[in-house]
Order: structure tokens, then C-alpha cells, then sequence
């Protein structure tokens, strides 16, 4: 399984997770406390409930970078062009807006 925090304006807002059945992404239930409290996406709003997809979310693969970007990307990282999740989190530490992905190391996982 592989999991990223997502952040907005540097506030961890959810954790987006990638395991054998798909693509998981549920909202810190510090972050819907918040008076101020965002949805990530319009498509991802907030919600207690989890939201799962076979697809990464359209929202978080239109943060990856296209065309000559991310051939550079592949070719300095190595990155396999179909590994989405893998895309994401290498490209999208720090994306122009407000969202941002941090990948969980298998160490720091608790």
C-alpha cells in the first residue's frame, strides 16, 4: 500500500492511499473541524465517509504534469509513465494552488 498526505495552504487536509483494490482518499477528521475547511476538490467534498475509486481521482491526475514536463520527470526520476500514484507523489510536493502531496515513507507509517 502506498499513502500520501494531502495538504492545503501547508494543513494536512486528507490521506490518499493506494492498496490492491484502488484509490482511497478520506478527509484528517481534525481538518473537517475546521471553521475554514476547504474540499480539495469540488469533485471530492467534504465528507467523514471515505471516497474510493479503481482510478486515481481526476482531480489529483490532473496534477500531474504533462508532455515535455513529465518526460523530463521520467527520464531523471526513472518513473514508469503508468504508475500514476507513483507520478503524483514524486511531481506534486509542489504544485502551483493550494493542494500538495506528501508521500509517507514505509518508515513513518504508524
Amino acid at each position: 500500500m502506498r499513502k500520501a498526505e494531502i495538504k492545503i495552504h501547508d494543513r494536512t487536509a486528507g490521506w490518499l492511499t493506494q492498496d490492491e483494490d484502488g484509490y482511497h482518499f478520506i478527509y484528517d477528521t481534525s481538518y473537517l473541524k475546521l471553521h475554514d475547511a476547504e474540499p480539495v476538490s469540488l469533485t471530492l467534498p467534504l465528507s467523514d465517509a471515505p471516497y474510493t475509486s479503481k482510478m486515481l481521482f481526476a482531480f489529483f491526475d490532473g496534477l500531474i504534469p504533462e508532455g515535455w514536463l513529465l518526460n523530463i520527470a521520467e527520464k531523471n526520476w526513472k518513473l514508469n509513465p503508468r504508475d500514476r500514484m507513483e507520478l503524483l507523489m514524486v511531481c506534486c510536493k509542489d504544485c502551483i494552488g493550494a493542494v500538495s502531496i506528501h508521500p509517507i515513507k514505509e518508515e513513518d507509517k504508524v
